[in-house]
C-alpha cells in the first residue's frame, strides 16, 4: 500500500494551520476543565467583555497579577479566540489553495461550530445555567474531534492507492467507529457525574448514583473496546507492513490505563476513599476542595478523556483508509453520530 496527496495542491499551508489548530484545541480543553475545577466559571461576570472592558483590551497586568479564578476564566477566552482565529485561517487557506469542496465545507462547519461553542459560554456566564456548563463541556470534545478530521484530511497519507485492503482492516474500521463513538458517550456520562452535584433542580443522590454506576460500566466497555482496537491494529499492521494504524492504537491503549488511573484517583480526591477500600495499608484521605491535587488530577482526568475521544477517531479515518476507499466526499463519517449526541444534547438544554 502507498498513500498519495489528497490532492495536486503543492502547498503544505492548510495542513500546518490545521495542526497548530489541533495543538491548540487540546490545551483549551485543559483549560476548560480547569475552570471548571476550579469554579472559575463565573469569576467575570459579563460577556463577551470583561469587566467592560473588551475582552483584548483587558489590562494585561489585572489579569496577570489578578485573582487565580479569573486569571483562568479570562485566559480560557482568550485562548478560544485564538483557535477561532486560526479556524478562519484555515478555512482560509482551504480556499485560497482550491482544496476540494467537500473539505472547504467541512472547514466552515468547523468555524461555524467554534461560534457556537463561544455562545454556549457566554450564555452560561449570561444566563447563569449549569446545564449550559455541562453542555459546553460535551460540545468541545466534538470540535475537537473536527479539528483532528481536517488535520487528517490536509495531510498528504489522506488518500489511498491500495488495490485491495487488508485482511481484518474493515473489521477494525467498524470496531475502531464504535469504540469512538463509546468514548464520546463516555465523556457525556463523565459529564453529567462531573456537574449534577451543582445542579440544584437535579442533584439527586439517585440521579448521581445512577450516572456514576454507568460511567463505571462504560469504563469497563471502552476499555474491552480499546484492548480489541489494539490487538486487531497490530494484526492488521504486521499484514500491511505499515504503522499507520498501530501507532496510534498503541497510544489509545496507553491512554486508557493512565485514564483508569487518573478516574480511580479523581474519585479520591473529590469523595475519599470508599469503605471497602480503607484498609490499614491504604489508610485514609482527607477531601480538600480546590486543592492543587484535586484540580490537577480531575482536570487531567477530563483531558486525557478528550484524547481518547480523538485517537479512536485517528484509528477510525486511517482504518477507512486501509479499507481502500475514498474518503472524498463522505467526511466525518467516524463522528457523524457524535455529532447528532451533540444535537440531542443541544435541543435538551434549550427544553
Amino acid at each position: 500500500m502507498s498513500d498519495t496527496a489528497i490532492n495536486s495542491t503543492p502547498s503544505r499551508l492548510p495542513h500546518r494551520l490545521a495542526t497548530l489548530l489541533v495543538c491548540a484545541v487540546f490545551p483549551l480543553i485543559w483549560v476548560g476543565g480547569l475552570v471548571t475545577s476550579t469554579d472559575a466559571g463565573m469569576a467575570v461576570p459579563d460577556w463577551p467583555n470583561t469587566y467592560g472592558y473588551n475582552m483584548f483590551l483587558y489590562p494585561l497586568d489585572w489579569w496577570i497579577t489578578g485573582p487565580w479564578d479569573i486569571f483562568v476564566e479570562h485566559g480560557h477566552r482568550l485562548f478560544g479566540a485564538l483557535v477561532g482565529l486560526l479556524t478562519i485561517a484555515l478555512c482560509w487557506s482551504l480556499w485560497k489553495k482550491q482544496a476540494p469542496a467537500w473539505l472547504q465545507r467541512l472547514a466552515w462547519f468547523s468555524l461555524g461550530f467554534v461560534i457556537l461553542q463561544g455562545v454556549l459560554g457566554g450564555m452560561r456566564v449570561v444566563l447563569g445555567k449549569q446545564m449550559l456548563a455541562m453542555v459546553h463541556g460535551c460540545v468541545g470534545p466534538l470540535f475537537f474531534a473536527l479539528s483532528v478530521a481536517l488535520w487528517h484530511f490536509t495531510s498528504s497519507k489522506a488518500a489511498s492507492t491500495a488495490t485491495a485492503p487488508p485482511t481484518g482492516a474493515a473489521k477494525l474500521f467498524r470496531l475502531a467507529l464504535i469504540t469512538t463513538l463509546l468514548a464520546y458517550l463516555q465523556l457525556v456520562l463523565g459529564a453529567v457525574v462531573r456537574h449534577t452535584p451543582h445542579m440544584p433542580e437535579s442533584a439527586s443522590p439517585g440521579l448521581f448514583r445512577i450516572a456514576v454506576l454507568l460511567h463505571l460500566f462504560m469504563a469497563a466497555v471502552l476499555t474491552v473496546h480499546v484492548v480489541s482496537v489494539f490487538a486487531r491494529s497490530r494484526r492488521v499492521a504486521v499484514d500491511v507492513g505499515m504503522p499507520s494504524v498501530f501507532r496510534p492504537a498503541t497510544f489509545l491503549l496507553i491512554a486508557i490505563v493512565l485514564q483508569l488511573t487518573l478516574g480511580a484517583g479523581t474519585w479520591v480526591v473529590n469523595y475519599g476513599i470508599p469503605d471497602w477500600a480503607q484498609t490499614p495499608v491504604v489508610g485514609e484521605y482527607v477531601v480538600r476542595t480546590r486543592s492543587p491535587l484535586q484540580t490537577d488530577i480531575t482536570t487531567a482526568h477530563v483531558a486525557v478523556g478528550s484524547l481518547i475521544f480523538v485517537t479512536s477517531l485517528i484509528v477510525t479515518l486511517r482504518a477507512k483508509l486501509l479499507c481502500g476507499q475514498a474518503v472524498a466526499g463522505r467526511p466525518l463519517q467516524a463522528s457523524s453520530a457524535a455529532f447528532l449526541m451533540s444535537g440531542f444534547m443541544l435541543r435538551g438544554a434549550a427544553t
